[in-house]
């Protein structure tokens, strides 16, 4: 592996840097320059390739890492397209290693996290803009289609989300009268369906109307509401109730 990526420890010191204090050959000016920028700024302290590139910092002390962040924004396409990258991909980009990934994909993995205890802690239907955020930090850089069940108590509280399983929304993926019992079993009064569409683009297709047609009428005769079905793509969600399409 070559001299520099993250095979070296973490805690390896950093080569002292040519040049005089604050000069464009400073390495550690600079990378102090983006600290204090980052401690005393706002959410817009630091331009996306400076974010990722201290990040990278952590993880590549050795290293000139600001080329790195370019190109992964440049191959990505965007910061939550950085953060949401499979494992392996990032690992294996020019520069970077397995702790380099680990560095970034813990960032996706805090974001998902806070998300999701928003949503936990009030009723669905009260923080509808928390739900919506959390499922597009989870779900819109998904290259598979994912299908997902939330199930909610009476107080319309998530009490479970499940992941029903990847693929095309149809039968074969999620069937009616499962998704209904799977409700019954754990005593919800309603859910909510959720997939994504890896196109970007969140529109429902006739089988996503028609899918979720037979679960309200399973729903509607064992007293389980199917409140909504959201769609969630890279340019937007699609919320089937507000469409009028249940």
């Amino acid at each position: 592996m070559a001299e520099g990526q993250d095979s070296l420890p973490i805690d390896a010191p950093a080569v002292q840097p040519q040049g005089k204090p604050g000069d464009g050959n400073d390495p550690r000016g600079h990378r102090s320059r983006l600290r204090e920028r980052l401690l005393s700024g706002g959410i817009d302290a630091l331009g996306d390739h400076e974010i990722v590139e201290y990040l990278l910092m952590t993880a590549i002390p050795r290293k000139d890492v600001k080329p790195i962040a370019r190109s992964l924004l440049q191959r990505f396409g965007s910061l939550a397209g950085v953060f949401n990258a499979d494992r392996k991909a990032l690992a294996d980009h020019p520069g970077m290693g397995e702790t380099s990934a680990a560095a970034l994909k813990i960032v996706g993995i805090a974001a998902r996290r806070l998300a999701r205890s928003q949503v936990q802690e009030q009723p669905i239907l009260g923080s509808w803009q928390a739900l919506i955020d959390y499922l597009t930090i989870d779900m819109a850089h998904l290259t598979v289609e994912r299908v997902r069940v939330q199930y909610l108590n009476a107080q319309n509280r998530l009490i479970r989300d499940d992941h029903v399983g990847d693929g095309s929304l149809d039968e074969a993926a999620i069937h009616p009268r499962e998704v209904i019992k799977r409700a019954m079993d754990l005593g919800a009064a309603a859910l909510i369906l959720v997939h994504n569409h890896p196109s970007g683009n969140p529109e429902p297709s006739r089988a996503d109307i028609q899918i979720t047609n037979r679960i309200a009428e399973a729903g509607r005769l064992l007293g389980v509401t199917v409140h909504d079905h959201i769609i969630v793509g890279r340019s937007g969600h699609v919320s089937l109730r507000s469409k009028g399409l249940i």
